[in-house]
C-alpha cells in the first residue's frame, strides 16, 4: 500500500479520535454538574493548565535526555528522505500522535483511578514520600547523579518502529520511556495534579497539551529539515530550572504535611514583592547561569542562588493559594459600607460585625449559646482541596464577611486522623467526608450542611433565612 493511500487512513484513524477526545473533555468541563462547574470557575483556566503542561513538556524536549536525539530520531522514522514536504509533516505528525496516545493513556487512567485511592494520596505519609521524590528527582536536575535506563534497555527501545508511518507511530509511543531520566519530573508534577483532581478530562488536556510541547520540536525539525541550536551549557541551565521548580513543589508537599511551613505566608502585596525579590536576587548571583564547576566560590553562589530562588519561589505560591488578605483600612470601610446600606435600609445601626473565625467547636458553640446567635462549623483539612476553594474563594467574598458577621463561625481542623478528639467530633456531627459547612440556627439546630465546593452567590443563599 501506497504512502498516498495510507494518509488518509492515518488522519481518520488517529488524528480525528484525538479530536473527538479533546471535544469530550472540554464538553464535559462545560456541561459537567454544578459542582464541577463551580470548581472550575475558580480554578485555573483550561488554557492555563493545558500551558502549563506545554511547558513541562517543551522543557523536557531541551533537555540532555531528548535534545540530542530529535534529529537522529527524526531520521529513523524516515521525515528526511520524504518525497514532498506534506509528506514529512505527516510522518512528523504521526510521531507526535504516536507520544500523544501514550501520555494521553497514562494522564487519563490516573484521573479515572485517583479517585480509588485519593485520600490515601492525600495523607501525611504520601505527601512527605512526593515531597522526598521531588527532592531526589531535583538533585539529579542539579547534577548529583544521572537517571537514565539501562544500556540495554535504552537500545531496544531505539530499534522498535522503523521508516513509514506506523514506524513513526510507533516510534512516537517508545520515545516517552527513552526520554524518562528527564520526562520523569514533569509528569510526576501533572500526574500528581490528575490524580489529586480525578478529573479524567483534566488528563486528556494534559496528556495532549504536554505530547505537543514535547514533541513540537521533532515536528519542526522532520517537516521543514530545520537544523537546531548545538547542545551546550544552555541545556543544563534549563535543568536548572526543572529543578528549582521541582524543589518548590516538593515544599508544597512537605507544607501539606506540616502546615506551619508556610503558615507565615500571606496574600498580600508584601509577600509579592518579597517573592520577586528574592527571586531577582537568587537569579543574580548567579542560581542558573552558573556551573557547580567553576570553583568553589561559583559553588556557594550558585548555591545560595538557588536557595533564594527556592524560598522566593515558595512564597510565591503559597502566596496565591491563600484568600487575599484585606488590610485594617479595607475591613474599616467594608464595615462602614455595610453599616451605611443598612441605615438606608432602615435596619440596625448597631456596629457591623464581620465574619471571624474561632478554631475550637467548644469555644463556637459555648460562644453561640451564651449570644444566642446562629452558628458555621467549617470542618477542614490541609490536605481538603475544596476546603481550601471554600477559603480562599468563598468565605473570603466581601458579601460573606458582611453577611456572615451575624454567626458564630468556628473552622475545625480535621488534618490529624490520628487525634481521637477529631474521631469524636466526627462522630458526633456525622461527618463523612471534606470539606463538611453545618450551618445552624440561633437555638442550635442545623438547617443546613455543605459537603462541597459553593461559590459565595450560593453560600449566601443558604445562610439567608437562617434566624
Amino acid at each position: 500500500m501506497t504512502r498516498e493511500r495510507v494518509l488518509p487512513k492515518l488522519t481518520s484513524s488517529l488524528i480525528l479520535p484525538m479530536l473527538a477526545l479533546l471535544a469530550l473533555a472540554s464538553a464535559g468541563w462545560s456541561s459537567g454538574d454544578a459542582e464541577v462547574a463551580a470548581a472550575a470557575a475558580q480554578q485555573p483556566s483550561i488554557l492555563t493548565r493545558a500551558i502549563e503542561a506545554f511547558g513541562w513538556g517543551f522543557g523536557t524536549s531541551l533537555t540532555p535526555c531528548v535534545y540530542p536525539m530529535i534529529a537522529i530520531t527524526v531520521s529513523v522514522f524516515g521525515a528526511k528522505e520524504a518525497k514532498s514536504k506534506r509528506e514529512a509533516a505527516m510522518l512528523s505528525t504521526a510521531f507526535v500522535l504516536g507520544m500523544a496516545v501514550l501520555f494521553t493513556i497514562l494522564f487519563t487512567v490516573a484521573g479515572l483511578t485517583g479517585g480509588m485511592f485519593g485520600a490515601f494520596l492525600q495523607s501525611r505519609a504520601v505527601q512527605i514520600a512526593f515531597g522526598l521524590l521531588f527532592i531526589a528527582l531535583a538533585a539529579s536536575m542539579f547534577g548529583a547523579y544521572e537517571l537514565q535506563l539501562p544500556d540495554s534497555v535504552m537500545q531496544r527501545l531505539s530499534s522498535v518502529g522503523g521508516v513509514g508511518f506506523g514506524g513513526a507511530f510507533t516510534l512516537g509511543i517508545v520515545t516517552g520511556p527513552i526520554a524518562a531520566p528527564c520526562s520523569g519530573p514533569g509528569l510526576i508534577r501533572l500526574l500528581a495534579d490528575v490524580t489529586n483532581s480525578q478529573d479524567w478530562k483534566l488528563g486528556i488536556l494534559y496528556g495532549m497539551s504536554y505530547s505537543l510541547g514535547l514533541g513540537i520540536l521533532f515536528w519542526l525539525v522532520g517537516t521543514f529539515a530545520t537544523s537546531l541550536p548545538k547542545s551546550g551549557q544552555w541545556m543544563m541551565w534549563v535543568k536548572t530550572v526543572f529543578g528549582i521548580a521541582l524543589v518548590v513543589l516538593a515544599l508544597g508537599h512537605f507544607s501539606v504535611a506540616f502546615p506551619t511551613l508556610n503558615a507565615f505566608v500571606k496574600n498580600n502585596t508584601t509577600f509579592f514583592l518579597i517573592a520577586a525579590g528574592l527571586g531577582v536576587v537568587g537569579i543574580g548571583i548567579g542560581a542558573i547561569h552558573l556551573d557547580w564547576s567553576d570553583g568553589t566560590l561559583a559553588k556557594v553562589r550558585k548555591g545560595a542562588g538557588i536557595l533564594a530562588t527556592v524560598v522566593g519561589g515558595f512564597i510565591l505560591v503559597e502566596a496565591i493559594k491563600k484568600p487575599a488578605e484585606l488590610s485594617a483600612a479595607e475591613l474599616d470601610k467594608l464595615k462602614a459600607d455595610a453599616a451605611a446600606a443598612a441605615g438606608a435600609e432602615g435596619g440596625s445601626k448597631e456596629p457591623v460585625k464581620l465574619l471571624e473565625w474561632v478554631h475550637t467547636e467548644k469555644e463556637a458553640v459555648e460562644k453561640a449559646q451564651a449570644e444566642k446567635r446562629p452558628m458555621i462549623l467549617d470542618f477542614g483539612a490541609n490536605w481538603c482541596v475544596a476546603c481550601k476553594e471554600l477559603e480562599k474563594y468563598t468565605f473570603s467574598d466581601k458579601d460573606v464577611l458582611v453577611k456572615g458577621g451575624r454567626f458564630v463561625a468556628g473552622k475545625i481542623d480535621l488534618s490529624n486522623d490520628e487525634d481521637p478528639a477529631n474521631e469524636a467530633l466526627k462522630k458526633k456531627y456525622k461527618v463523612n467526608g471534606l470539606p463538611a459547612v453545618l450551618i445552624f440556627d440561633s437555638e442550635g439546630k442545623e438547617v443546613a450542611r455543605i459537603e462541597k465546593f459553593v461559590e459565595a452567590k450560593e453560600f449566601l443563599a443558604a445562610l439567608e433565612p437562617v434566624k
